[in-house]
């Protein structure tokens, strides 16, 4: 059940409805679910008989500390891609820590069957951006081990290999997403409609991308749709695929120290545990 917000409660959303949708009458607002690292909610009002509506989202401390300015970097990032013509959420209004789009119908992608074809055309056209100009920040590198590291997912083990292979820098760097998952698209009547989340969008190889979606798919939906969706990209952009398993290697530290808190069932726990085992196990072949 939607929860109903009055604006009066919600600093944020009094300022939206007086200053930027004047003469506006709030239906309904409720929680939009599945991000962590920022509170969203969306509104449907009225205006000059018209019902709209919008999605305000609103940054968490990490973000903001990391980007004080994520939020106008995000809808300049949105207003170029929106323009190019990909399906990403049409940028409406911004403010420090707060950033409102138009709403996309639309379910996530992880509880249905996304199509991998689709992504991998998202993904080779995001790639294939000119992205010259752009306000964004080149791809960090792995960071520094932490002090107890997470060797139920073999993080050791990966950070060990990784420090001995060094996939090359791109001589253009391409524009990521920088979490390309299932999770962070939006589906509607079984067409792609909507790829949200950009705010750990970055500079760098587009192997980074092909790698966190690779295992993101493979937990979520196996081998069959993680093969399909590597083969059509390749296929698409020509990519060269022989640095891959280093950045498979790198997508799967992302789990590490994480995946206990990600409130899943025990059962599919485990199921993800098997597949990061068998994804660390496949990389790490292809190196030696």
């Amino acid at each position: 059940m939607d929860t109903i917000l009055p604006p009066e409660t919600d600093p944020v959303i009094e300022e939206l409805l007086k200053n930027l949708v004047t003469d506006a009458k709030l239906i309904r607002a409720w929680p939009l679910t599945g991000g962590v690292s920022a509170t969203v909610t969306a509104l449907e009002f009225e205006q000059h008989g018209q019902i709209r509506r919008v999605v305000v989202r609103r940054y968490g401390e990490r973000d903001l500390a990391a980007k004080p300015n994520i939020a106008a970097q995000e809808f300049g990032l949105l207003h170029f891609l929106h323009g190019a013509g990909l399906p990403v959420p049409p940028p409406w209004h911004h403010a420090p820590g707060v950033l409102v789009t138009g709403f996309v119908e639309g379910e996530g992608g992880v509880e249905g069957a996304p199509d991998p074809q689709q992504l991998a055309h998202f993904l080779a056209r995001l790639h294939g951006l000119e992205a010259e100009g752009l306000d964004l920040r080149p791809l960090p590198d792995v960071g520094p081990p932490p002090t107890e590291p997470d060797d139920s997912l073999a993080e050791t083990h990966i950070r060990e290999a990784l420090a001995h292979c060094h996939p090359p820098r791109p001589a253009k760097p391409a524009l990521l997403h920088g979490d390309f998952w299932p999770g962070n698209t939006l589906w509607h009547t079984g067409k792609l409609a909507a790829v949200i989340d950009w705010e750990d969008a970055a500079l760098g190889d587009p192997l980074y991308d092909v790698g966190i979606a690779r295992l993101e798919l493979l937990f979520f939906h196996g081998q069959e749709v993680m093969q399909a969706f590597t083969e059509e990209y390749a296929r698409l952009t020509g990519a060269k695929l022989l640095a891959l398993p280093s950045w498979d290697l790198r997508a799967a530290l992302r789990p590490c120290g994480f995946l206990g808190d990600w409130g899943h069932s025990a059962q599919l726990e485990a199921q993800l545990r098997r597949r990061h085992a068998w994804f660390v196990g496949q990389a790490t072949a292809a190196l030696t």
